[in-house]
């Protein structure tokens, strides 16, 4: 069993706490963590790009001048997409980007990146993360006592949830939702006592 250090709201470390080594000493495998990243970010992905095509454009209706004894080039629309108003090229068109990837897959990959924070000594359980009201004073008051750039903190306290929206550098999670996109967005993995036993449940079916 691989041990992990607890801390409290202080920042002080208080025990150690053993965690499975199937889930969090797994061999770091770089390209299932890199695909299902991509896959993570390509499901998010709103796909509402738009441009108009010749027959959405407005106006254009009416040949501009006659074929021939003009002088002029050919022209059928004002429309066209070579003239200023007109139409788009090939444009891009509403979509949708989402693909699946095995959950199997993406089970592997979070075991790899939780394994890699760990390896590092870049995740630390917390003995608890309850804060009396949902407000971001209260946890960053928490936070001033790890140090880190960016973390993501894995949580079930709803105040803590709600209080962690308003902070640019902490993501918060549900530990039924922890994907490894958001694990390796961070530099430092904090979870709860609570969220850790669910996560394991998780990762452990």
């Amino acid at each position: 069993m691989k041990e992990i250090p607890v801390f409290d709201i202080e920042g002080k470390e208080i025990e150690k706490i053993a965690v499975p080594e199937d889930i969090y000493c797994k061999k770091v495998d770089r390209g299932i963590m890199y695909s299902v990243a991509v896959n993570h970010l390509a499901n998010r992905r709103m796909g509402t790009s738009s441009s108009k095509s010749r027959s959405e454009v407005r106006g254009g209706g009416r040949k501009p001048w006659r074929q021939k004894g003009t002088g002029r080039a050919r022209a059928g629309t004002i429309r066209s997409p070579l003239w200023r108003g007109g139409s788009v090229i090939f444009g891009p068109k509403p979509r949708d980007y989402s693909y699946n990837v095995p959950n199997k897959v993406k089970r592997l990959a979070l075991k790899g990146a939780l394994s890699a924070k760990v390896s590092k000594g870049m995740m630390a359980v917390v003995d608890n993360m309850n804060i009396s009201q949902p407000k971001t004073k209260e946890l960053l008051a928490i936070f001033k006592k790890f140090v880190f750039k960016k973390a993501l903190l894995v949580t079930k306290d709803k105040n803590a949830v709600i209080a962690g929206r308003n902070i640019p550098n902490i993501i918060v999670a549900d530990p039924g939702s922890v994907n490894t996109y958001d694990v390796l967005n961070c530099e430092k993995v904090l979870i709860t006592k609570e969220a850790l036993s669910v996560l394991n449940a998780r990762m452990s079916d």
